[in-house]
């Protein structure tokens, strides 16, 4: 099972002082932490598309050619890109050429998003949500298939027999299909072949296996065997299991209860933090060996082929967030991967 790390490259306060970092740090910490992750044998960073003050990654593909040259191995991914409210044409070349710089080392993660910012900014009709995002899912698949292409759709100018430039290092780009628990949205990914990425942020893991075999399922019907699964959650990592809850909550909180003032939802509160942190939940904040517990425990669930941690959900000491990676590649990626080996062994 590959293993990762997500972020949105969030610029929020220090729940303690109210200071907020400098663009540029966060940044410069950024790409640090990107190559912490090679460094440790992680296998994928991914950073996701926001258009808002809280989170600095408007254009994760621009950040992702910077990494493609401070780094050798690690895949890179959007997580997502919002693909409803930008053009297929346009993130299949950026997407292509960090390919190209990586040597065939990116991903796209396509998604509705879970903020609605970019469809006002860039002129599009809220009604039309899932319109846009099929329609357009359908045109980049298309353009990753052939290198030139005829299209016609309802949401952008047609295409007549012209070709897509650069093509990607790699004979095609790989296209995962993100979702938050929508069924018709992992039907859609399984009927077009392609791999699902499933956020997990809130309630307890087991909820979603039904969708996942809805997934398979609807895989298996459609002629495509073997499509991946990857989980992506919440986390924090430290020494021990008390300064990993102190030390994520107070930003994770602060970040939780904004996001859930804007949409009407309660607050959360330590008791409901820690009640998300039980092997049950949905929270993965502990030590190195409460975090491998909770991975396998999930992919007992699952048997899903990729897990990517969310660390920064709100704005963490870099130092912390340094050594949360650095022990995630050397005390909970050995543990997981010894596992999972055998497993395999054991079931040949």
């Amino acid at each position: 099972m590959e293993l990762g790390i997500t972020t949105f490259i969030e610029r929020t306060p220090d729940p303690l002082t109210g200071n907020i970092i400098s663009a540029h740090e966060r940044m410069s910490n950024l790409l640090e932490e990107i190559e912490l992750a090679e460094q440790v044998g992680l296998d994928v960073f991914a950073i996701g598309e926001h258009h808002r003050p809280d989170f600095l990654a408007s254009s994760p593909a621009v950040i992702l050619g910077a990494a493609a040259a401070k780094t050798k191995t690690i895949k890179l991914s959007s997580a997502v890109t919002v693909l409803s409210s930008d053009d297929p044409v346009r993130v299949f070349q950026d997407f292509a050429t960090i390919d190209l710089l990586s040597g065939g080392r990116a991903e796209i993660w396509a998604g509705r998003g879970s903020f609605i910012e970019s469809f006002p900014l860039f002129g599009y009709d809220l009604k039309d949500y899932d319109e846009l995002f099929s329609e357009k899912l359908e045109l980049l698949v298309k353009i990753n298939e052939s290198e030139k292409i005829t299209w016609k759709g309802k949401h952008r100018s047609p295409i007549n027999n012209l070709g897509v430039y650069p093509r990607p290092f790699q004979d095609k780009l790989p296209i995962w299909v993100a979702v938050g628990g929508t069924p018709e949205s992992a039907v859609r990914a399984a009927t077009l072949g392609l791999p699902l990425v499933l956020a997990i942020i809130g309630g307890m893991p087991n909820q979603f296996v039904p969708l996942i075999k809805l997934f398979r399922d609807s895989a298996k019907k459609a002629g495509h065997d073997q499509l991946k699964v990857a989980i992506n959650s919440h986390a924090f990592i430290a020494d021990t299991s008390q300064q990993a809850a102190d030390d994520f909550y107070p930003s994770y909180s602060l970040v939780m209860n904004k996001i859930g003032r804007e949409r009407g939802w309660s607050g959360m509160g330590r008791e409901h933090y820690e009640a998300m942190r039980y092997k049950s939940g949905s929270l993965l904040v502990g030590s190195p060996e409460q975090v491998a517990e909770k991975i396998l425990y999930e992919h007992e669930l699952f048997k899903n082929d990729r897990f990517l941690l969310q660390f920064s959900v709100g704005t963490m000491p870099h130092d912390k967030v340094m050594h949360a990676i650095e022990l995630f590649g050397t005390k909970v990626a050995p543990v997981v991967r010894k596992e999972l080996a055998g497993k395999e062994v054991l079931n040949l």
